[in-house]
């Protein structure tokens, strides 16, 4: 019954995801990060509530959480149940994003699900992965804009699995599925961000 490996998968994926390590170290540190900065818990709000290196280890986690999701889902689910193949570690990792936006854990708040998904992105397709990666760190150096490097990583996502998959390098149908809901949870959860850089009024990371 693969539909039933399809649920668990989706159900780890979520629980994975839903792991808030941002509000966990704003926490140790005294801060309660849904409450401060732009109300999210990824690393960006962190970064801006404690500075860099909380910032980046938040980060690091949320990414962990992608990578782990997609692994433990192959591991054990596989990746060629049923007729299309892929399906489980996609779900799963596609879910781990949801579940960091949305958490269970915090009454269904999070971040915007960059960073889990791409390690998300990483451990199911690290060709992806790794152009994505790239292009989001040049992204926050250059033009400093979080939401807009966010974006990249799930419309990109998307657009490279398409192509990868139309010019078969190594992606499968199933793999499509988790371009697709990322694409579409990382854009809902910026909608307020995209209204501002529409009226050029989004703020910019300062590194300094």
């Amino acid at each position: 019954m693969p539909w039933l490996y399809y649920l668990l998968a989706i159900l780890l994926g979520y629980l994975i995801g839903s792991i808030p390590f941002g509000y966990m170290i704003a926490r140790a540190r005294g801060i309660d990060i849904t409450q401060t900065g732009s109300g999210r818990t990824g690393g960006t709000n962190v970064f801006r509530a404690l500075g860099l290196k909380y910032g980046l280890l938040s980060g690091l986690l949320d990414v962990f959480k992608g990578v782990t999701a997609v692994l433990l889902a192959r591991y054990l689910f596989g990746d060629d149940l049923g007729m299309i193949a892929g399906v489980a570690p996609a779900l799963a990792g596609a879910f781990a994003v949801i579940g960091h936006n949305w958490s269970i854990f915090l009454g269904f708040r999070g971040g915007a699900g960059g960073a889990t998904g791409a390690g998300a992105l990483l451990a199911l397709n690290p060709t992806a992965g790794l152009i994505l990666i790239v292009v989001f760190v040049i992204l926050m150096l250059v033009v400093r804009y979080a939401s807009v490097a966010t974006l990249t990583i799930g419309l990109g996502g998307l657009a490279l699995l398409v192509l990868f998959y139309l010019v078969g390098w190594h992606t499968p149908f199933g793999h499509l599925f988790f371009g697709v809901i990322v694409a579409l949870a990382i854009t809902w959860s910026l909608r307020p961000n995209i209204k501002r850089l529409f009226a050029g009024n989004e703020r910019r990371i300062n590194f300094s």
